[in-house]
């Protein structure tokens, strides 16, 4: 079988150390530039006022008499200064004469404004970063700046399987060695079969029918650079586009070529990335934790791809792929109807499904994958560029020549926004697995502001919610939770309880169960939530595998409990050789 790149049209774009200073002493501090509403007072350790909080107490009110202003003593900071309320917003000028009493007290070793600190995640100066609308805009983007002040990818690898990597200055940063998989010299272009150069040597076809009937003549796509420049183009670098985990690296794995790619040079392509064994093929030496496939064929999912699928995500290898662009269910196409993988959809500017996406019950999830026409527009034509993806790219029409900068449509653009999520949080929670990354994007993602006619899985993935909630070390608001752990034995069953008081009438119909178990093979564990009258409800029985640990929120419609008496979270070890605990597990209403 053949399969083919999933992008649509495309048009142009727009395209000596310093010496730490010593530090000033109290009388010279800088006045404040902006409304205060604390000082920070630091007494000298012989002075009565550093260790008596009445002290304290009664001089920030004598100050405070003495510039004019009704000022208090708050509270003791964890350094032993002195917090001192203001009572309120104060003008620099009024609070600077406050201060100026303190640093008139020889006691006082010094005295500061409580100045505010904010995320240091700015906006990257990127040139062309305006015209992402897909990662800031409220709409429809991915909201991918807030996740930036957590985690921007660092230490994953990103596997891009696809046409290979053309060189270009704002992605080469995060390049690392990648392999070329394309088996046959006339379809790789490069004189040979398999080798260690992934480099792109152009998909153009001469003319009309070179790929079979129907195929049509074409210009190279330089598609696998489009791609990895979505998920980690360099960023803040004053030139190009940002990447959604611009701390992450790029593994290009070449597998298309002239007239597509074949199956068995994908399937191994697959294993390699992942760290799997091919016969002739040296070990990767830098595994992908992520695996991007921006492509696909029709026909349900063979047994040759979901066996290294499998293998890979038992690997702990995140598999992303493309739902498709013919506009039908993505259960008629191939990888994108496997198992184990995240399906992604595409979406428009509008927060709607792009005409061309696939859709379906197997979807997933959604992603921006843009619209360079409407679908009432001429087919070929071009018409909204502003409104599809930017990325990297190259203008050579066959061989390669000067890198460029492109908009393209497709669900190609949208699995690899998925792809570049799945990189910030494996970096922010190293410990998560396939299961939990896949789990945690659908359990945050927002509903599509749009439509979706067919299906688009859990919503529009939203990049800071996602990361906020696999780092969150406690229940969301309205939540109740049990941190006791429970140990889990072989072939044993056990039970954390939390009692649930003050909630009128039943549970939602999404109440959520945050469950967190440490265990060294999940696919031993069935894992239930107990309501308050015995029912059962099954949110984990026996998947994963020999995968580790379960750290996900489950969505279980509870609308016919009662909300307040003790649930319970059971789990049934159903085998030997592995064992573990509940870490803690909590419901949030």
């Amino acid at each position: 079988m053949s399969v083919t790149l999933l992008a649509g049209s495309a048009t142009a774009s727009v395209a000596v150390a310093t010496e730490t200073p010593a530090a000033a002493p109290a009388a010279a501090t800088v006045a404040p530039t902006a409304p205060v509403e604390n000082l920070i007072v630091g007494y000298k350790s012989s002075a009565t006022e550093a260790s008596s909080n009445t002290a304290a107490a009664d001089d920030a009110t004598a100050k405070g008499k003495k510039a004019g202003k009704k000022t208090k003593f708050d509270r003791r900071l964890g350094t032993g200064a002195a917090l001192v309320n203001l009572g309120g917003a104060t003008a620099p000028a009024d609070a600077a004469n406050v201060m100026a009493q303190f640093r008139a007290d020889p006691d006082v070793a010094y005295v500061e404004p409580d100045t505010r600190a904010y995320a240091m995640a700015v906006t990257p100066n990127d040139t062309e970063y305006a015209k992402q609308w897909d990662l800031f805009e409220s709409t429809a983007g991915m909201n991918v700046p807030g996740a930036w002040d957590t985690t921007t990818g660092s230490g994953v690898t990103v596997a891009v399987i696809d046409t290979g990597y053309v060189a270009h200055s704002d992605v080469a940063p995060n390049i690392v060695a990648g392999y070329d998989f394309i088996s046959t010299s006339a379809e790789a272009r490069d004189g040979n079969g398999r080798d260690s150069n992934p480099a792109d040597e152009g998909d153009w076809n001469a003319t009309d029918g070179e790929c079979g009937v129907g195929s049509k003549a074409s210009t190279s796509s330089w598609h696998g650079t489009h791609v990895a420049g979505t998920i980690a183009a360099a960023t803040n670098n004053s030139k190009g586009v940002a990447g959604i985990a611009y701390g992450a690296k790029i593994q290009p794995v070449r597998v298309l070529g002239k007239c597509g790619g074949a199956t068995s040079d994908i399937v191994d392509a697959i294993t390699w990335a992942s760290g799997g064994s091919v016969a002739g093929v040296p070990a990767n030496a830098t595994p992908a934790k992520v695996i991007n496939m921006s492509l696909g064929g029709s026909g349900t999912c063979g047994t040759s791809y979901q066996n290294a699928i499998n293998a890979a995500v038992a690997r702990g290898t995140t598999v992303v792929v493309a739902a498709g662009n013919s506009n039908a269910n993505a259960s008629g196409f191939s990888p994108a109807s496997c198992n184990n993988v995240i399906n992604v959809a595409s979406t428009n500017r509008a927060g709607e499904r792009s005409y061309y996406s696939n859709f379906g019950t197997i979807i997933d999830i959604a992603a921006p994958g843009g619209e360079t026409r409407r679908a009432t527009d001429t087919p070929g034509t071009v018409t909204t560029p502003e409104n599809a993806i930017l990325s990297t790219l190259n203008a050579g029409t066959t061989t390669p020549g000067a890198e460029s900068y492109k908009p393209y449509q497709g669900t190609s653009m949208a699995a690899p926004h998925v792809a570049g999520l799945a990189a910030l949080l494996k970096s922010a929670k190293s410990s998560l697995t396939p299961a939990q990354i896949e789990a945690a994007i659908k359990a945050n993602a927002r509903p599509l502001p749009g439509t979706c006619t067919g299906g688009c899985g859990a919503g529009i993935a939203d990049a800071a919610a996602t990361v906020a909630a696999v780092t969150s070390t406690t229940p969301p608001t309205g939540g109740f939770e049990n941190t006791t752990d429970v140990a889990i034995g072989d072939n044993t069953t056990v039970e954390s309880s939390i009692t649930v008081s003050g909630v009128t009438g039943n549970a939602p119909a999404t109440l959520k169960v945050g469950v967190n178990i440490v265990h060294s093979y999940i696919g031993d564990l069935k894992v239930d939530l107990v309501a308050p009258d015995g029912t059962v409800y099954t949110v984990h029985n026996r998947s994963g595998g020999s995968t580790d640990n379960i750290n996900q929120v489950y969505t279980v419609n509870a609308s016919s409990e009662v909300a307040n008496g003790t649930w319970k979270l059971r789990v049934n070890d159903n085998a030997g050789g592995d064992t573990g605990k509940i870490d803690s597990w909590n419901l949030t209403f």
